[in-house]
């Protein structure tokens, strides 16, 4: 049953971006290289589960075998740094079998690789994006306490 809202959700996620993809009108309005911001990004794929606030509690969060976790708390098990490599990692390959907790969470890289045309450019950028907006809603730090990962 899990796996089959999951396998739902994520379809219906790719199915609404390549619908709109397709049915918007004026695709001036954006340049080709065009990525949404970070918050745009986590808002559209993540506040499902971690919630809008990233602190876990998503609407969809009570139907997971493992609770989403707190995003905000990143750096603070971290020694108070940001992890953008294992944050960008996650993003693009998965969780892992154990390293996120479970495997509820979506693997997005395929996903941005669809959305954005397979445009390695576009895909890092996406994933950068929403890592600097994940280091901002670090507990205590505003951000502050971060180190970018390498480009």
């Amino acid at each position: 049953m899990r796996y089959a809202l999951l396998g739902g959700a994520l379809l219906f996620a790719i199915l609404t971006v390549v619908a709109n993809d397709r049915t918007t009108g004026n695709q001036a309005q954006f340049p080709p290289t065009y990525v949404p911001s970070g918050q745009q990004i986590y808002q559209q794929f993540c506040a499902a589960c971690h919630g809008l606030d990233a602190k876990g509690n998503g609407p969809t969060a009570s139907r997971l075998k493992t609770p989403p976790p707190d995003l905000t708390t990143l750096a603070k098990r971290n020694m108070g740094k940001f992890p953008y490599d294992y944050v960008a990692g996650v993003l693009r390959f998965g969780p892992g079998p154990s390293a996120h907790g479970s495997s509820d969470m979506p693997v997005w890289g395929p996903i941005f690789q669809i959305i954005d045309k397979n445009n390695e450019r576009a895909i890092r950028q996406r994933i950068k994006n929403v890592s600097d907006y994940l280091a901002s809603l670090q507990e205590g730090s505003g951000g502050i306490n971060t180190i970018p990962a390498a480009q």
